[in-house]
């Protein structure tokens, strides 16, 4: 594709079972599904060394109606990039780290119209890994991020466990700090019983644009202690609208402005 190496990339396909397949030090991605539907992922071992770049596990756009179970991640980019087109994705049983965590997004680049919605990722484990359960779009471009759930996760040092950035930059070429007139909203997320240790503070990160903000974000059950004794953990928030923050240590208050 394009000239760069890839792993393996599965498109158009309807009803692509996978399993048991254990994939080694990929240039790029490893596994990458593009415009399929109803594909089933499960007993995989995706491994790179900590320091590869941009070896995601998986990478998954423009399909809808996937489960990825019982699988165990480790990379030096995302376990699980969501990219714009995915809908209606479940990730269950999954160990990730090293790595960049869960991530949906990046969406948004250079003005682009990107959508991601019903995400359900449960029951799954991050170990030593960059972030946790992640949302990432840029300034700029427009679309939509709803109906995403994470629920049942277990964290171990992971520097940035949970994180939404609706200001996201990582490319030098462009300028980042771009109108916030319009942005990829991201509404109805919810994190649930998310337990562990945070290797970096803050713990909790809800950078949202001012303006538009983030609506019905929702955490519950949620305890994220400072990975070094003595440190304090705390939360970062912007721009959240109709946040619902229940048992969650550290305590979340949020910040708005009319961007």
């Amino acid at each position: 594709m394009g000239g760069i190496l890839q792993g393996v990339t599965f498109h158009q396909i309807e009803n692509l079972e996978l399993s048991g397949l254990t994939h080694l030090d990929s240039p790029r991605v490893h596994i990458r599904l593009e415009n399929c539907t109803g594909a089933k992922l499960t007993s995989l071992l995706i491994q790179a060394p900590e320091d590869s770049p941009n070896t995601d596990g998986i990478a998954i756009g423009s399909s809808s109606h996937i489960q990825i179970h019982d699988s165990t991640i480790r990379t030096g980019d995302d376990c699980i990039a969501i990219k714009g087109g995915t809908s209606f994705l479940d990730v269950n049983r999954v160990k990730c780290g090293p790595g960049h965590g869960i991530s949906v997004g990046s969406l948004g680049y250079e003005g682009e119209y990107e959508t991601v919605e019903e995400v359900n990722v449960r029951n799954c484990e991050f170990k030593s890994s960059d972030n946790g359960a992640r949302i990432k779009t840029w300034q700029g471009g427009s679309g939509y991020v709803r109906g995403i759930h994470f629920e049942n996760i277990v964290i171990s040092d992971a520097r940035n466990p949970i994180i939404i950035d609706q200001n996201y930059c990582d490319d030098q070429k462009t300028k980042c700090k771009m109108s916030s007139s319009s942005v990829v909203e991201v509404s109805n997320v919810t994190f649930r019983n998310v337990r562990g240790t945070s290797g970096n503070q803050p713990s909790i990160k809800l950078q949202c644009a001012g303006g538009v903000g983030c609506t019905n974000i929702v955490l519950d059950h949620v305890k994220l202690n400072p990975q070094e004794p003595g440190e304090r953990s705390y939360a970062d928030c912007e721009n959240v609208v109709d946040g619902n923050f229940d048992d969650v240590d550290p305590q979340v208050s949020c910040q708005t402005s009319k961007g």
